[in-house]
């Protein structure tokens, strides 16, 4: 069916005759008549009964309709895009990937003044591990990610937004006061502490095995073991052991209940934003991602 010919059913199907059709689509009736009957040879069947001057659907037809409906709602959007466009304003859909690490305080923080830039858009938020990220930005089902992974793959482009580190959250009391008072702690300073396991698949979790065996340091056998940073913080918040975790998690402590420490040595946890390296940045996700690397800079 070409445009024309679903333009006339739509109406048909809409208006109940041809003489309606016609008034509702602002041609005349002959040339609905014309295009109704061209629409029925191309397709070899017949949309409509006709008796008595009236015009009943077919089997076929009200199996074509639904279909029919959505194409036509599809359109409603393109021409409000369209008008959207002509008059300057900044609309569209921005579909954005997260590490849960970076979506309770840093994200939240970025998408306020994103909004208040560009209040026009749908946005849609995810919550991933690095690798279904990744996927997914390969498979272009996101515009943009955000996570502490570097880009393993050649399609996808990455961005440092900002240089974090692992840091020490203890609960109160848990940690001698001189070390509390120094605001920094060693990981040998640990040996004796109950921690918090980050599973060793994380990137962090990697990059903090590699530390300890670098400083030839070994924990007890931990409390429990955790997938995501904000778990371990929780740990923390009730007394269970101490939680290495990264920087941006960090800025969620409840300091009533645990103390903040840096973590020496300085294990890097970079920030990064992923992309499609074959599809160009629109304005949304250069926005996106410079109100990401903003607000990552204003909780440091």
């Amino acid at each position: 069916m070409r445009l024309r010919h679903i333009e006339v059913f739509n109406a048909i199907m809409l208006a109940g005759s041809v003489s309606a059709a016609a008034r509702l689509i602002n041609i005349t009736q002959p040339a609905v008549s014309r295009t109704l009957q061209h629409a029925e040879l191309q397709l070899g069947f017949p949309l409509f009964q006709r008796a008595k001057g009236r015009l009943t659907p077919t089997i076929e037809a009200l199996t074509l309709y639904p279909h029919i409906e959505r194409l036509f709602a599809q359109l409603d959007e393109v021409q409000r895009l369209a008008a959207n466009l002509r008059a300057g304003n900044d609309t569209g859909e921005l579909r954005i990937l997260s590490v849960l690490a970076l979506s309770y305080e840093i994200l939240p923080r970025a998408l306020k003044a994103f909004r208040e830039m560009h209040p026009g858009y749908a946005i849609t938020v995810e919550s991933l591990h690095s690798p279904q990220i990744m996927s997914a930005l390969l498979l272009q089902e996101a515009d943009v990610g955000f996570a502490f992974s570097p880009a393993v793959h050649p399609s996808l482009t990455q961005e440092t937004l900002a240089d974090s580190r692992m840091v020490c959250v203890a609960p109160k009391g848990m940690l001698p006061r001189a070390l509390v008072r120094n605001g920094s702690v060693a990981l040998h300073d640990l040996i004796d502490r109950p921690v918090i396991g980050l599973d060793g698949r994380d990137p962090v979790g990697t990059s903090l095995s590699q530390a300890c065996r670098q400083a030839g340091v070994g924990f007890q056998q931990a409390v429990v073991t955790v997938q995501t940073y904000h778990a371990a913080l929780a740990m923390a918040h009730h007394g269970l052991g101490v939680a290495l975790v990264d920087g941006c998690t960090a800025r969620s402590a409840d300091r009533t209940k645990v103390d903040v420490l840096t973590l020496e040595p300085h294990i890097p946890v970079p920030v990064r934003a992923l992309r499609f390296a074959g599809r160009p940045d629109s304005v949304a996700v250069r926005g996106i991602t410079r109100c990401m690397r903003e607000a990552i800079e204003q909780t440091a």
